[in-house]
């Protein structure tokens, strides 16, 4: 009952500082309340990526003629083989986490974690029977929960969240998703491409509105292209689920509009989970709604640490894993650097890809740099054209005065995979013409990160 660290929570921040601390000697213990792997495993990353493998299979089929491949008879959607596969999928990476656990001799605790007193965990089972901990670490990494907003309380039926939006008895016909940041925008790109009606509704003038303008201008021609409906500068005041389907009160500069749909999926954000864990029985600071820690991980209260969607930073997956390994190697003793915030990737995963690294065009000039920036459009890359992907683009910007890569904007094929090169490109401060001067493969999409790098200096040779 009693371990060198404790964490609470086993999402891909909470698992991986885990096996990080059992990595350097610790004895440790994770409390879960539902299954290895939290909410990204399990509900999020994981299996939204196989639905929305299976649309993109699905539109490979319905255009196989233009690859010249002959199918005949009806293609078509089958939703619940869809979801079957994305549960399956999901359920072994859950196993493969058990097996690190096992690996690492990570004791796994199930149950409703909480803060009880200094240095003590009390975990309730589903029986409510409960019991008591101790370690001299603790790590919550309790995560994060659909955001609900006043207009849209969700019944898990006509009004759903994410969770809901993956296991749906069936496809719906219609849908009205509100909010198109990654989740809203992946999963109306999901079910547009496998049929459903869908609206997507968002308040600011751009889906996808952390990235950049072009970026995201291009994302929404392509999904108006497709026949999606999109509706931006626009908010919904209310939902009437009294009939058959959702009528959805949708505001816009023009007036407002009325929209039948069967399912309304909120997709506005996320809250973090820091209710019910503990926190204000020990005095743990919180602010703004999200738990106050250091450059590593620690909280006000001596022996706490808080990592993930609960403390200030993007609410990503990758970024999670990070702060859970600099948290565990700074409290071994460790001289780990804190994480750059600056330099975190961020991916979209719809059709086209969307990617980015570090400012975009129009934080570099607020920020009062002199920039450079390069485009290549996949119009002009081989690969991209070959693959019948000609969509997108790859824009870089780099300070004019030094050469430093200060941001880089992706959209296409392959992009989420793509990104990384600029991270490393970033962190390791290379120039434009060092970028220029590194041989990229052809015929790759990549080659269209050095190509953006050469239109920068004006050296591009194909366009």
């Amino acid at each position: 009952m009693s371990y060198d660290v404790i964490v609470i929570g086993s999402g891909p921040g909470g698992y991986v500082a885990a096996i990080r601390a059992a990595q350097l000697g610790f004895k440790v213990g994770v409390v879960e309340k539902e299954n290895i792997g939290g909410v990204c495993l399990n509900w999020g990353c994981i299996p939204t990526k196989s639905l929305l493998k299976s649309a993109q299979a699905l539109e490979y089929a319905k255009h196989a003629a233009d690859y010249g491949v002959s199918i005949s008879g009806e293609v078509k959607a089958d939703f619940e083989a869809m979801v079957k596969r994305s549960r399956d999928v999901a359920g072994g990476m859950s196993r493969g986490v058990q097996f690190l656990f096992k690996k690492n001799k990570i004791e796994a605790i199930n149950g409703y974690g909480r803060l009880k007193a200094k240095g003590t965990v009390e975990v309730e089972d589903d029986k409510g029977e409960k019991k008591s901990y101790s370690a001299k670490h603790i790590i919550l990494a309790t995560g994060a929960r659909s955001r609900q907003l006043p207009n849209l309380p969700q019944d898990g039926k006509k009004i759903i969240g994410y969770r809901e939006a993956m296991t749906l008895p069936k496809q719906p016909k219609s849908m009205v998703v509100v909010g198109s940041g990654a989740i809203g925008s992946e999963f109306a790109n999901f079910y547009h491409n496998i049929g459903t009606a869908v609206t997507l509704v968002e308040y600011m003038p751009t889906v996808v509105p952390n990235e950049d303008e072009e970026v995201a201008k291009t994302l929404e021609r392509s999904f108006k292209k497709a026949k999606m409906k999109v509706m931006t500068n626009a908010s919904v005041e209310s939902v009437d689920t009294k009939g058959k389907t959702c009528k959805v009160q949708v505001k816009t500069k023009k007036g407002e509009e009325t929209i039948e749909a069967e399912v309304v999926l909120s997709a506005v954000g996320i809250a973090p989970n820091i209710e019910n864990i503990g926190l204000e029985e020990l005095g743990v600071e919180v602010e703004n709604g999200k738990v106050k820690v250091d450059d590593f991980y620690r909280t006000n209260v001596e022996g706490v640490y808080a990592i993930g969607d609960i403390v200030h930073g993007p609410a990503l997956a990758h970024v999670a894993s990070a702060e859970g390994i600099t948290c565990v190697e700074k409290i071994a003793g460790q001289n780990p650097d804190p994480v750059d915030y600056g330099n975190i990737p961020g991916c979209t995963y719809t059709s086209p890809e969307v990617s980015s690294v570090g400012l975009t065009e129009k934080k570099a000039k607020e920020a009062g740099y002199e920039i450079k920036v390069g485009k290549f459009p996949y119009t002009a890359s081989g690969k991209a054209k070959a693959a019948g992907q000609p969509e997108g683009f790859v824009k870089l910007i780099f300070d004019a005065k030094y050469g430093e890569l200060l941001g880089a904007h992706m959209i296409g094929g392959n992009v989420t995979e793509m990104i990384a090169e600029m991270v490393v490109a970033k962190k390791l401060e290379i120039t434009g013409h060092e970028l220029i001067k590194t041989i990229h493969p052809h015929p790759t999409m990549s080659e269209a990160i050095m190509e953006a790098a050469a239109a920068a200096y004006d050296e591009v040779i194909h366009l």
